[in-house]
């Protein structure tokens, strides 16, 4: 039988949506949930070290959020624009999303920061982006920082008194128009206590783009396309990840970054290869998963690939089941949200 988009849904009351992290990142709540099982724990992220074991191999990602939204004007007319990087495809070359979007044609030219920063409209991509070339003098990296603003997703409606918050502590690969949020919880007292404990942990980066976050559109959701997101999986993690598959120890996913990005680099065996890529994999149910045994992530939002993903872990109906007691317990959702523990 054919998965529908509608497959996916679920209520979820507006108030339910954080909108600010915790004043303590590992004071989210921690629902846990058991594919052999039927009832669910509830408990705090700071629990996480009682079900985790020595051997277990914990994977992050170190992928860092950009200031990824400019604010400029046209050359021509001053009327403002606002752009948003989405991918560095060359040195200068970037794919971005623009707003108002039928109001900046091919051949644009944008001036940000009163003229530190310039760009210029090459084209239009089928997905309603554009290409566009920059120009400045320095270091862009520098410039995108003075000038640029994170990019919050677009169901947190407050400003974040402390941009750093939509980082991971570990966050240190600049690429990313959103941050892996299943990793917001972790402190380094926390990761440390893991390590003192025997869990190994290990790094990988994934850069993600916006298209991650958005809604299936299509009903047979066989029909969506990803957008290819950027990978970089170290020869050290690559190593520590098979020598414990071959051991029987077990792979814990922290966000469904970090399982597209292990599931895409992985043979019929579960051994992965390092190296550098793009995929555009699309998890949900019916796939079978070869490497990752366990999955830190958070609520994701209704008709999601994220939620489909998720799902084709753990199993749709529990998931959902999962979700319903999420919403009757007033759990936090989404990016600044609470957890899920998935073993």
């Amino acid at each position: 039988m054919a998965l529908k988009r509608s497959d996916f849904e679920y209520y979820l009351p507006k108030e339910l949506i954080a909108q600010e992290p915790l004043p303590e990142r590992d004071k989210s709540r921690l629902m846990v949930v058991y594919r052999d099982r039927e009832e669910f724990e509830h408990r705090l992220f700071r629990d996480l070290p009682e079900y985790l074991v020595p051997g277990d191999v914990l994977v992050l990602n170190r992928t860092r959020v950009l200031p990824a939204r400019l604010y400029g004007v046209k050359e021509d007319t001053g009327g403002k624009v606002e752009v948003l990087l989405l991918r560095q495809l060359e040195p200068d070359l970037w794919e971005v999303l623009v707003r108002p979007g039928r109001r900046v044609p091919e051949g644009t030219r944008i001036v940000f920061g009163g003229g530190l920063l310039r760009g210029e409209v090459l084209s239009r991509l089928e997905s309603g982006g554009r290409l566009v070339r920059f120009t400045y003098e320095g270091d862009f990296f520098a410039l995108l920082h003075q000038l640029g603003e994170i990019p919050l997703p677009p169901y947190i409606k407050r400003k974040l008194a402390e941009p750093e918050r939509y980082q991971t502590v570990y966050a240190s690969e600049p690429g990313s128009a959103a941050a892996p949020t299943a990793g917001l919880h972790f402190t380094p007292e926390l990761l440390q206590k893991l390590q003192e404990k025997g869990v190994e942990v290990v790094t990988l980066t994934l850069h993600i783009g916006l298209d991650t976050f958005r809604p299936v559109k299509e009903e047979d959701i066989t029909a969506h396309r990803m957008h290819s997101e950027e990978y970089h999986l170290p020869e050290a993690t690559a190593e520590a990840v098979n020598r414990a598959k071959e051991e029987g120890r077990r792979i814990v996913a922290v966000g469904t970054t970090v399982v597209r990005c292990l599931e895409s680099v992985a043979d019929e065996r579960g051994r992965v290869r390092a190296g550098r890529g793009f995929t555009d994999l699309f998890i949900y149910p019916g796939y079978r998963f070869k490497v990752v045994d366990a999955l830190v992530t958070n609520f994701h939002l209704p008709g999601s690939t994220l939620l489909m993903l998720v799902a084709a872990f753990a199993g749709r109906e529990k998931i959902l089941r999962a979700y319903a007691e999420a919403v009757r317990l007033r759990y936090r959702f989404f990016s600044f949200g609470d957890a899920m523990l998935i073993l």
